[in-house]
């Protein structure tokens, strides 16, 4: 998946909180993932995604990854929900 593919995204969850929760409820198919982002706080989300089976795909910066969710702050992760 490209950033285009995250901005054209009728679905997402934001945030590294609502990322966990997708994961947990089985809803996400794919995982974007600050390289900036704390380790702390991507842990759990990287072992969530292993867990099952969700694609992890990288972005340089937390701002870079806000922008591409059209929100003026950065964020550590987001979820690409199944439609």
């Amino acid at each position: 998946m490209s950033h285009d593919e995250l901005r054209m995204a009728r679905r997402k969850a934001v945030g590294t909180k609502q990322t966990i929760k997708a994961l947990e409820r089985g809803e996400a198919k794919a995982v974007y993932l600050a390289r900036d982002a704390d380790e702390k706080i991507t842990t759990s989300v990287l072992e969530l995604c292993e867990t099952n089976g969700v694609e992890i795909i990288y972005v340089d910066t937390m701002a870079q990854l806000g922008k591409a969710c059209g929100i003026e702050v950065g964020a550590a992760s987001v979820a690409i929900l199944v439609s």
